[in-house]
């Protein structure tokens, strides 16, 4: 039966897109929705929102404060500077550089000037930059001294500015602009290439996502039509929420979730993004009670270490109307947390890919409480979901099968890999997104597991994600992380590398015991790893699982 939360979200949103209302809703040539009276054009959307929500605190980042307005007009400044440099449409320019009001410009201006930004992993170490730039070849990157000197190792011929991002942006964005000439801005459509982003890599080399202006503004458009739609709720409710919002940026720009749903979407609704230059759990604390920030979005350990800190009580941390987690699924036990450590904030889980730029499904507030292992409905009406059988043959309600994702918002190709790209995509549009899952009644997504994260032992068929949420419901368990391991006997057996909380005890034999009541026998990890370390991850803040099976010899 359909919720109360979901019945007045559906009447709100058809208010919001139906006759008279804010977003009108067309339909791209392949049929998907797109808003047809918001800018379909990355630099239109800067000009409309920056104009809209110029007076808006746009950029905190220590004592530099920079609103809407004028992180616009430093793009505007910029844009001509690089095409003067020789960019011209369609070149792929890199940006190489910790979350900074720098990046943010830079994004903007490399858009502005017709390029593709090209947004290179700031975690990356040499062997991975020389992969990802050898296969996109940007004319420019654009990089502070980290970056620039990492990119110096690999030897490629590629011409790097080096920007000074400790300086405020007049200082930083000094290099490329200082004597710098003024070139003509190009005309840019909705189907010209916008951004390229990688993916894990988690499966081998990372791949570059490709993606229109068009996909990247639909993705975003997807998230502002929900807030809208939330807005109204909480309006009707008179509850409105604070204005002008805030949020804070722990998640990097080079991230699908930090561009799209925390950065771009921030232009649009007019929220405050005041970054932080790399996760501190303390440092988060004290932005949230200084900056009375109202959003956080990151990765669940994040979350999970405000709540665990044993100074989460002398900040006031009760700024907070939302906490969402996105970038890796949320253990159910960590809902109820959330809920008794932050009363004052509601939880959410999204669920996108870098492939989708991060528009998919998302649960939200009571909805989230209800069906907390669920990453809740499709973004109506701008993302349809489909479950898949054999032969992309679509399955009914309840059936386990991969998810398949079709939107306007998904990218264009991989570059550079036509047979990536034909794996992904069927022939009507559909994403095959290699995740498993059903939908409920009510059209929740349930996400079983990755396909190639199925542990068949001895003919049973195990998920890794079931056994990781019953270990993590194990208070002592800070991360884990549950693989395949070849077994002689029994084709494969599940094992389980295990970070244990800061000051706590647990044993191998301890675990089982808790184990015991919640799986099936043969679903309990047969070998059971404890590391000294926090688990290794890779960019996007999900597991490193490659670098775990060779750490520990699988």
């Amino acid at each position: 039966m359909r919720s109360e939360l979901d019945r007045k979200f559906d009447e709100t949103l058809a208010e919001v897109i139906g006759p008279g209302g804010r977003i009108v809703i067309g339909h791209d040539e392949q049929g998907r929705a797109i808003a047809t009276n918001l800018p379909a054009t990355l630099p239109g959307l800067f000009d409309a929102f920056c104009g809209l929500n110029g007076a808006v605190e746009a950029v905190v980042a220590g004592d530099e404060r920079l609103t809407f307005a004028e992180i616009n007009a430093w793009a505007d400044r910029l844009a001509p500077a690089l095409v003067a440099r020789g960019i011209a449409k369609g070149d792929r320019v890199g940006i190489a550089m910790r979350n900074c009001p720098a990046w943010v410009v830079t994004y903007m201006a490399v858009l502005k000037a017709g390029a593709i930004a090209t947004l290179v992993n700031g975690w990356w170490q040499p062997s991975e930059l020389d992969h990802a730039l050898r296969l996109t070849g940007p004319k420019l990157i654009i990089a502070d001294a980290a970056r620039a000197k990492r990119i110096a190792e690999i030897g490629g011929k590629y011409e790097v500015v080096t920007l000074p991002i400790e300086r405020h942006l007049d200082g930083a964005l000094a290099p490329l602009l200082d004597g710098a000439g003024t070139g003509e801005l190009p005309q840019i459509g909705p189907d010209d290439d916008a951004t390229i982003l990688f993916t894990s890599g988690s499966t081998g080399e990372a791949k570059g996502a490709l993606s229109t202006h068009r996909a990247v503004t639909t993705a975003t458009y997807a998230y502002a039509t929900a807030l809208l739609t939330l807005l109204g709720i909480l309006t009707r409710e008179n509850r409105p929420p604070v204005d002008p919002p805030r949020t804070l940026v722990a998640v990097p720009f080079f991230h699908v979730t930090g561009e799209v749903p925390l950065m771009l979407n921030s232009f649009v609704i007019g929220r405050g993004m005041v970054i932080m230059p790399k996760w501190d759990v303390v440092e988060a604390m004290r932005l949230i009670e200084a900056e009375k920030i109202t959003y956080f979005v990151g990765v669940p350990t994040m979350s999970l270490e405000l709540m665990n800190h044993p100074d989460h009580g002398k900040y006031d941390l009760s700024s907070m109307a939302d906490i969402t987690a996105g970038g890796a699924p949320r253990p159910v036990s960590h809902v109820e947390r959330l809920a008794h450590e932050f009363p004052n904030a509601q939880p959410a889980l999204g669920y996108g890919l870098t492939e989708t730029n991060a528009a998919g499904c998302s649960n939200f507030w009571s909805n989230y409480a209800n069906k907390p292992a669920s990453t809740g409905r499709a973004q109506a009406p701008f993302v349809e979901l489909a479950i898949f059988g054999d032969g992309d043959r679509p399955l009914p309600g309840g059936e386990r099968g991969e998810i398949a994702i079709r939107t306007a918002a998904n990218i264009r190709c991989y570059w550079d890999n036509a047979a990536a790209t034909t794996a992904a995509f069927t022939a009507d549009g559909w994403l095959r997104t290699g995740d498993i899952g059903y939908l409920d009644a009510e059209g929740y997504l349930f996400i079983v597991d990755r396909k190639k994260d199925i542990i068949i032992r001895g003919g049973e068929n195990i998920a890794c994600a079931e056994v990781e949420a019953a270990i993590y419901a194990c208070p002592a368990v800070g991360e884990a992380a549950v693989m395949g391991a070849p077994d002689e006997r029994l084709g494969e057996i599940p094992v389980a590398v295990i970070h244990v909380n800061d000051g706590a005890r647990l044993g191998e034999e301890e675990l089982r015991a808790f184990l015991a009541p919640q799986l099936a026998a043969f679903k309990i990890p047969a070998r059971i790893h404890f590391a000294t370390h926090p688990l290794p991850r890779l960019g996007t803040g999900k597991i490193d699982r490659v670098a775990l099976r060779r750490q520990f010899g699988y």
